[in-house]
């Protein structure tokens, strides 16, 4: 039996329980790993709440999709993983089918990949998720190349940070948009070019004025909401406005007429672009471990839970006072 994070009802971060589950043996292209750290990602509390993209199919729910630990098992089909290796899950699954909120757990072996030697569990369950994520949208979708200025609104969460990295990587300008003044100083730490505290200033108006009155080549938004339309006015002719997140949970309106019908490109973005097409996620892979490698990338971790603190765990992630990932560890 395994310890298994289970929801009977969708709401509020109490309604998780830990539960001892039977976790089953992998089928065919399927791998059973011994979790050793967990990922903790908004999309989590959105499927728990009932608010996700997709809904909660049957209870008990489950939840989770980034994790890192060993490969204990592996069934029939799967080739280039065996008992004993260092493994990290990406995404890669929907949380109905499969989940990583456990002590031991079942995931398909396209969701696995290995941990880079010298990556402890901890940080192989931080730096996937933000970096996919980050990469997918403007280096392999967007096309960041240097010299281009780059928005990030939630510029402080684990893939805003990650944004900020691969800007930088590039060779791009990454300017961090934050509500309150008070993460400014360490979003200017982590390389972010400028910083924008949306609280005290026009951010539209100061992206203009950084860019020269050109604009941003991307904006990288998490937020989504009625805050678009400001957003879209900080565009470049001919630029991306990326949607990853709906944080305001408000209706979010296309702008493009209310502007006068810029050359705008608006468009949502999901990390299952990237990680369900396999060379997007080849390529992927071999872009940020390759950032681990130079140490231009690297995981920023917040701060940790055991797993059996799961619904604390939830509740400061909501509380949006962290600055980087949480991570849950599971204690063997």
């Amino acid at each position: 039996m395994a310890r298994t994070v289970l929801f009977h009802e969708v709401g509020g971060p109490e309604v998780m329980r830990l539960e001892d589950v039977e976790p089953g043996e992998p089928g065919p292209g399927e791998v059973l790993i011994r979790v050793d750290a967990i990922g903790v990602n908004r999309a989590e509390a959105l499927f728990r709440g009932g608010h996700y993209i997709e809904p909660v199919r049957r209870f008990p729910g489950r939840l989770g999709a980034e994790a890192a630990g060993v490969v204990e098992a592996v069934g029939p089909g799967v080739t280039g993983l065996e008992a004993g290796q260092a493994v990290s899950s990406v995404p890669a699954f929907s949380q109905n089918d499969y989940a990583v909120y456990a002590e031991r757990a079942v995931v398909p072996a396209s969701a696995l990949v290995p941990r880079p030697d010298g990556l402890d569990a901890v940080s192989g369950a931080a730096v996937w998720m933000p970096y996919l994520t980050a990469y997918g949208a403007l280096v392999e979708v967007g096309g960041m190349r240097p010299g281009d200025a780059v928005v990030l609104t939630a510029a402080s969460s684990g893939v805003g940070l990650a944004a900020i990295h691969t800007a930088n990587r590039v060779g791009a300008t990454p300017i961090a948009v934050t509500r309150t003044g008070g993460k400014k100083e360490r979003l200017l730490k982590e390389g972010a070019a400028h910083v924008i505290v949306s609280d005290e200033e026009d951010v539209a108006a100061r992206v203009l004025e950084l860019t020269g009155g050109r604009g941003a080549e991307y904006v990288f938004d998490a937020v989504a909401g009625p805050g678009v339309t400001d957003l879209a006015r900080a565009v470049a002719p001919g630029g991306t406005l990326f949607l990853y997140g709906a944080l305001s949970g408000q209706p979010t309106p296309y702008p493009g007429f209310d502007l006068g019908m810029p050359a705008l490109n608006m468009r949502t973005y999901t990390v299952l672009e990237t990680i369900r097409d396999p060379r997007r996620l080849e390529r992927a892979v071999a872009f940020v471990a390759s950032g681990l490698r130079s140490g231009a990338f690297r995981p920023v971790v917040d701060r940790t839970f055991p797993l059996e603190e799961v619904v604390e765990a939830h509740r400061y992630m909501e509380s949006g006072s962290q600055i980087g990932k949480i991570v849950l560890t599971v204690d063997h």
